[in-house]
């Protein structure tokens, strides 16, 4: 079996999901990156666009792409042409033994997910994050770095939890919502938007009036 990791987004995120690579003993790492422009990523080569997936098709793949959405679509594309998605996870972290983890997630240096945990697919658990007993994380949701989960807590697919920010026990974030860095998340949110401060409500977009009358 190839030992070579495709990883597509050359990008920081990139970065350190290569470093997590190479710990876990790949002995070959490569980039594929839409922006032709990038020939390598840190000490690793970009050698095609993403549609050059085919061509390595004995290798394992992961997406790093911060933006939700285009992982998510990347990511079925891969799976679509029956591609190896994998998950990776960072020697240093510490995941319980019955904790779920779906494909094309990756869990970073230093990050804690306690038992009776379930994350989803494409989903990233960013460094120093601390996931509690009893989460469900939904598909392709980030817990940023930094940011702690208390025990109980549902977060939905395609929601992003900001860095350093904390949400408290028994609470449900619906899917697409964005919570600020630093927020502190202490009621249920069921409406998709963007919450920041503490407590953490949603942001509203104020209206420009016109002094003209």
């Amino acid at each position: 079996m190839d030992n070579q990791l495709v990883i597509i987004g050359a990008s920081g995120h990139g970065k350190v999901i290569a470093d997590i690579a190479e710990r876990l003993g790949y002995d070959r790492i490569v980039f594929l990156d839409d922006n032709t422009a990038l020939t390598e990523c840190g000490k690793h080569r970009v050698v095609g666009t993403v549609r050059a997936a085919a061509l390595h098709a004995k290798s394992d793949f992961i997406v790093a792409i911060g933006s939700a959405e285009i992982r998510k679509k990347i990511q079925n594309w891969l799976c679509g042409h029956k591609l190896r998605v994998v998950t990776l996870i960072h020697p240093n972290a510490l995941v319980a033994s019955d904790v779920s983890v779906g494909e094309g997630t990756v869990i970073m240096a230093g990050a804690v997910v306690n038992p009776g945990t379930s994350i989803g697919s494409g989903c990233i658990v960013n460094t120093g994050a601390t996931v509690d007993h009893d989460n469900v994380i939904g598909d392709y949701a980030h817990i940023s770095v930094g940011s702690h989960l208390a025990g109980t807590v549902r977060v939905g697919a395609q929601t992003w939890i900001g860095a350093g920010a904390v949400v408290i026990n028994n609470i449900s974030i619906c899917a697409l919502c964005t919570i600020g860095a630093g927020a502190v998340v202490v009621s249920d949110i069921k409406e998709p938007g963007t919450y920041i401060g503490v407590p953490a409500k949603k942001k509203t977009l104020l209206r420009k009036t016109s002094a003209c009358r």
